[in-house]
């Protein structure tokens, strides 16, 4: 884009980066494949926005996309459209060059394969990220985001938003003795372990509730749904069902008089999350750490082995940084 042309563009936005204060984090997309990006900018640079999070901007977003899922394919070029002529992002040719725009990034990108080379990119040039779900397409691709970002002395972090949502605030008892959550849970071809596409949400729902420790589980799979019951160190029982194609989130918490379940609610845990985000990038302490996320996909790994299996119970194993 030409200087007069993205003059123009600024100047016709109404929230632009030329509202930008001194003290605000720069903040980068790295794919825009997804409606996070549209919610997340007007959450950050809507100063008006329900839920509007102060101390940080979008102002730069690279496209990424994978032409061999159509979830991305078909939508980056218009998320990217709506970035630029709304909010007046500067659209980047690659992540080198947006690395060089901004203070921060967010690789947003739907597809979990390509995390790995996208987060490399960033980690190199030395800017703290947060990854939106899932971190990777497997565990070892985890891992590998993982070491690299330790070795380079890099803070990152990577959850659902959900972790943040009403749902979990309604469930949290100290005396509860386990939950069950459920979600939907529709599957992508291109991602081998299954849950990574969208279960991902439903075992973070599951991991703010119970914390870390899970140590072995069983999965039940069938075409519409399956069912995955872990035991944790202290005796505990977590559940999550995923229901195929999709169904709304919920939950239960067992007490010990009494069994609550969540209400319905709309609620996402977006502004939450960017909130959780604004303040990672201001003291680079990341509020998920990476052994605890590390363990989710250790989760999911196991419970593709055991529905592999046929619903063998599987341990856990969490990988050492």
């Amino acid at each position: 884009m030409n200087r007069a042309r993205m003059v123009a563009v600024l100047a016709a936005a109404p929230f632009s980066v030329m509202a930008l204060a001194a003290a605000d984090i720069r903040i980068g997309y790295v794919g825009t494949d997804t409606s996070h990006v549209i919610a997340f900018t007007g959450i950050l640079n809507d100063p008006n926005a329900r839920g509007h999070v102060p101390g940080a901007r979008i102002i730069a977003a690279y496209k990424g996309g994978s032409p061999d899922i159509e979830k991305s394919a078909s939508r980056v070029e218009e998320f990217a459209g709506e970035l630029a002529a709304k909010w007046g992002l500067e659209i980047v040719p690659d992540i080198p060059t947006l690395c060089s725009r901004v203070d921060a990034v967010m690789i947003m990108s739907v597809d979990g394969r390509a995390h790995l080379e996208q987060a490399r990119q960033v980690i190199a040039a030395g800017k703290p990220l947060y990854i939106d779900k899932p971190l990777a397409a497997n565990l070892g691709g985890a891992v590998a985001i993982a070491r690299l970002a330790k070795e380079a002395g890099v803070p990152w972090f990577s959850t659902s938003s959900l972790r943040y949502s009403q749902l979990v605030a309604s469930l949290s008892f100290p005396d509860a003795s386990g939950y069950m959550v459920w979600g939907p849970g529709p599957e992508e071809e291109h991602h081998s372990m299954d849950m990574a596409w969208y279960g991902v949400h439903s075992v973070d729902l599951l991991y703010a509730l119970m914390g870390p420790g899970c140590q072995e589980l069983v999965r039940t799979y069938t075409a519409g749904s399956d069912v995955t019951s872990c035991v944790w160190t202290d005796g505990r029982i977590g559940t999550i069902r995923l229901n195929r194609p999709y169904s709304e989130f919920g939950g239960v918490a067992f007490r010990p008089k009494e069994v609550v379940r969540s209400a319905p609610s709309p609620d996402t845990g977006y502004a939450e999350l960017m909130r959780e985000v604004v303040r990672f990038f201001q003291t680079r302490t990341p509020p998920v750490s990476p052994r605890e996320t590390l363990e989710v996909f250790a989760f999911m790994e196991a419970a593709q082995r055991s529905k592999r299996a046929g619903g063998q119970t599987v341990k856990i194993a969490v990988p050492e940084l």
